[in-house]
């Protein structure tokens, strides 16, 4: 894998102008989709926030959605104890609650209306925020861990990776028994190959990136 050193502004104006170059006829009633992936440790809003930015200058409508505001309940969750790492990988997160609420609207011919988030994991209730009204040819973003192995409709997939020794590294101690999840997701669902784009951010300061694999922009 050639990796070329780039900074996370440049990467984000990169991407933002393949998705500009590619973006839906006016009229189409179609959205764009772009999947950020990567543990929490690797930041994924980083890159999506730098995306978010790059878009709008461009005049582009804009919503960032985080994995992490659609966790299923704690009693869910829990289920069968706080670290099991079998939970984690296929019952953390509400993967229903995302097609419905934040992909089915943006399919060709949706409503357009989003729902940023649903579920608070620090109070375990709903947060009821307000849908969002995306127009036709807008971006969502969707970022956060674990996000290629559910054939989730991207267009553009950037999947943020950690060597082993970064990501035990960079995860907090509470959060390091889910350090075999995503070894697991690594070795299952191949990630990298999946993605349109693979990021090496060992070190945040200097990423590197394969570039847009397979896509022209």
């Amino acid at each position: 894998m050639q990796l070329e050193a780039i900074t996370w502004q440049r990467m984000a104006e990169r991407l933002a102008g393949h998705l500009d170059e590619h973006k839906p006829p006016a009229g189409s009633g179609t959205w764009q989709r772009v999947g950020v992936d990567g543990a929490p440790a690797a930041g994924t809003d980083v890159l999506a926030g730098h995306l978010a930015e790059a878009l709008r200058q461009r005049s582009r409508q804009v919503l960032v959605v985080a994995a992490g505001g659609f966790l299923r309940p704690a009693s869910l969750r829990f289920e069968f104890g706080r670290e099991d790492v079998d939970s984690y990988l296929g019952n953390w997160y509400d993967t229903a609650a995302l097609w419905r609420e934040v992909f089915g609207p943006t399919d060709p011919g949706g409503t357009g209306r989003v729902l940023p988030d649903l579920w608070d994991p620090v109070t375990d209730r709903a947060t009821r925020r307000p849908y969002t009204e995306l127009p036709a040819g807008g971006v969502v973003i969707v970022h956060g861990p674990l996000l290629l192995g559910h054939w989730f409709p991207f267009d553009l997939s950037v999947h943020i990776r950690l060597s082993p020794g970064a990501l035990a590294r960079r995860t907090e101690e509470s959060a390091r028994w889910t350090l075999p999840a995503f070894a697991r997701y690594e070795a299952e669902t191949d990630p990298a190959a999946r993605a349109d784009a693979v990021v090496r951010a060992d070190d945040p300061r200097h990423p590197a990136w394969t570039g847009l694999t397979g896509l022209t922009g």
